[in-house]
């Protein structure tokens, strides 16, 4: 049935305007998170962007004053920072942030296994940021909202639509179920090796070159791609390149292709460089292989590095943000095992590799859904 549509050539001639009002309703039930009997709570920490399902949730005890109510089939819509594009479906009873509208999809106009899809549209999203007010936290006000008109289509061609749309959906939750599996059994492979009793133990920092970054001077910053790209930890996940320094440096500071880096400062994200020659910035550190150690340690290294990095913040206290000394990392006692070491090498690195490879088809199917939902809406 679903194979009748064609999205490249929808025909929107009989499709018909209405304004949110009548395409949902806006649920004000509040609840008391104190008194109330409910277990579950949904603050928009808890919605990823561009999601429709809710995967983690607190409980009441987190919070105080009145939150609204919420019933399965009902939708959480992030009223405030709308750029976030935070909008889930609810599959239990509980309370939400006040912070969000709780909608209920009418049937009479719009289907409601369609209705998520809706508010997932670059169409809708768009329109929110366009009529959000305010400076540092631009918030929906329902009196705005409620006017605004939207084009859906006729009822009889909802259902089909909902159809295609829940099926590609089906698509990405079985590559996450793949790709939680896969991190549980590199999770549990890491841990037995990493706790043999057999393991022999050495101190990083007389088997590697670590060396953390240098204060460039930020008024010579650019973006422009004038003088040398510069590398600074939010730039540390996708070995992307946004900011460059033109002016004088040590060639020490030198990041090349096959550096492992780590941001100093938060969660110490970590990655093996994998682009041009670049700056080293402040707060980041970098680990290169002494010419002298076999290259297998490095492997070794990337694999458990951020077990030991999470120890070092444990250990001197929880602080609000977590932040690492070069002296702690060079401290770091590493437990290799005695044998098979490329054998451990090899069975990690496959991990990482399927790991990789669920998660590049994950994203590749939420670009398609996204592009099937604009192209319906």
């Amino acid at each position: 049935m679903t194979q009748k549509i064609d999205l490249n050539n929808l025909d929107k001639s009989d499709w018909e305007a209405f304004k949110f009002e009548e395409i949902a309703e806006k649920i004000s039930e509040t609840v008391n998170p104190n008194t109330t009997d409910l277990e579950i709570y949904v603050g928009l920490e808890h919605i990823d962007a561009d999601d429709i399902h809710i995967r983690r949730f607190g409980t009441p005890n987190d919070v105080k004053g009145g939150k609204l109510r919420c019933y399965p089939g009902d939708v959480i819509f992030g009223k405030r920072r709308a750029y976030q594009r935070k909008a889930a479906i609810v599959n239990f009873e509980g309370i939400c942030s006040a912070h969000a509208f709780v909608f209920r999809a009418n049937p009479e106009i719009i289907d409601p296994n369609l209705f998520p899809f809706f508010l997932h549209s670059d169409q809708f999203m768009h329109r929110m940021v366009d009529i959000s007010v305010g400076g540092l936290s631009p918030t929906i006000n329902w009196g705005d909202l409620r006017q605004q008109e939207f084009l859906l289509p006729p009822k009889d061609q909802q259902a089909k639509l909902a159809e295609l749309l829940w099926a590609m959906d089906e698509v990405i939750e079985r590559e996450n179920e793949v790709l939680i599996r896969l991190n549980v059994n590199y999770a549990s492979e890491k841990k037995d090796i990493y706790e043999s009793q057999e393991n022999k133990k050495i101190v990083l920092g007389e088997k590697i070159n670590i060396l953390s970054g240098f204060a460039f001077k930020s008024k010579l910053f650019n973006t422009s791609n004038e003088g040398m790209p510069l590398i600074r930890i939010r730039d540390i996940a996708e070995s992307k390149i946004e900011t460059y320094y033109s002016g004088e440096f040590d060639e020490k500071y030198l990041i090349k292709r096959g550096d492992l880096i780590v941001g100093m400062d938060g969660d110490f994200i970590m990655n093996i460089w994998d682009n041009e020659d670049a700056l080293l910035n402040q707060r980041v550190l970098k680990i290169r292989l002494n010419e002298n150690e076999n290259s297998l340690l490095f492997s070794y290294l990337n694999h458990f590095l951020q077990k030991e990095l999470d120890k070092i913040h444990l250990g001197i206290g929880a602080t609000t943000v977590k932040h690492l000394a070069v002296s702690d990392v060079r401290k770091i006692k590493l437990p290799i095992p005695k044998n098979n070491v490329k054998t451990v090498i090899e069975k990690l690195d496959l991990f990482n590799t399927n790991i990789k490879n669920i998660e590049y088809k994950i994203s590749s199917s939420k670009a398609l859904q996204k592009s099937l939902i604009n192209q319906v809406f």
